[in-house]
């Protein structure tokens, strides 16, 4: 499937009613798992790429970050979206340079946040925020294939967090023409409800926090068109990792043995 196939694919699932699931490999032998059992499509993890590579979130550099994504991209004939944090930098002329890059990588869309990986400061100034995002969309705008911008706010990931400045950062993303909306961290699904009634868009949903994070259906209820899963299968591997790695050196005994697949069952999923 070629690219612009892979983005037009993408861009349907958005249009078609209902919502959607999109898993978050972290390298190649997940993301074709994934493909194997059935997902339409993928997005990467900012957070699970790094770590999949020993390196904590936003440690990757673009290029590095782009060809980890460009790697899961090449493995299915699935269109893959990519999770760039807040485009590896702050000028609006970065973040356009990054959306093109992540087209060159084979992307078909990507999410841009507004969070500036400085503590005493953690979100972009609400002017900055949108000019960030205007250029971004310009970029994808100006590409020969529909690249899908997602606009991302963090405002519920750090401290006094306001559903009204969620709403009013949304509502501004999506003036600038961005495709999709996305705020992780809601606390509950009456604020789900809330902002998917108070803009036209469609919502992105990120399971993965505990104590907020809500079944498909009552998503799906609420008005959500995308479900992400952020680091959550990555962490669900790794615990099941950590398990068997504790009962190894705690008990001596291997009864994780009886609950896993057979390495011929793994490799038919991998496809190898």
């Amino acid at each position: 499937m070629t690219p612009n196939e892979k983005a037009v694919r993408f861009r349907e699932l958005h249009q078609r009613p209902g919502v959607f699931l999109l898993p978050n490999p972290w390298d190649i032998g997940s993301a074709r798992i994934l493909a194997g059992v059935g997902f339409e499509a993928l997005a990467t993890s900012s957070a699970a790429s790094a770590n999949a590579q020993g390196r904590k979130d936003h440690e990757l550099r673009r290029d590095e970050a782009l060809a980890h994504a460009r790697s899961i991209a090449n493995t299915t004939d699935l269109p893959v979206s990519a999770d760039l944090g807040n485009g590896f930098g702050d000028a609006p002329e970065v973040v356009a340079e990054t959306v093109r890059c992540a087209a060159q990588a084979e992307l078909v869309g990507c999410t841009i946040e507004d969070a500036t990986a400085n503590s005493d400061t953690p979100l972009y100034d609400f002017n900055l925020a949108v000019e960030r995002i205007a250029a971004a969309v310009e970029a994808a705008r100006a590409l020969s294939f529909p690249f899908m911008l997602t606009a991302r706010t963090h405002n519920f990931l750090f401290a006094n967090p306001s559903l009204d400045e969620t709403l009013r950062r949304l509502q501004a993303f999506e003036k600038t023409g961005a495709q999709v909306l996305f705020a992780p961290g809601l606390p509950d699904i009456a604020s789900v409800r809330k902002v998917c009634q108070a803009v036209s868009l469609p919502f992105n949903f990120m399971v993965g926090i505990k104590g907020k994070s809500f079944s498909v259906r009552a998503l799906e209820e609420a008005g959500v068109k995308r479900i992400s899963f952020a680091t959550s299968f990555y962490r669900a591997a790794m615990t099941g990792f950590l398990n068997a790695v504790g009962e190894v050196q705690q008990r001596g005994e291997f009864s994780f043995l009886d609950n896993t697949i057979t390495t011929p069952e793994l490799n038919k999923l991998i496809g190898i």
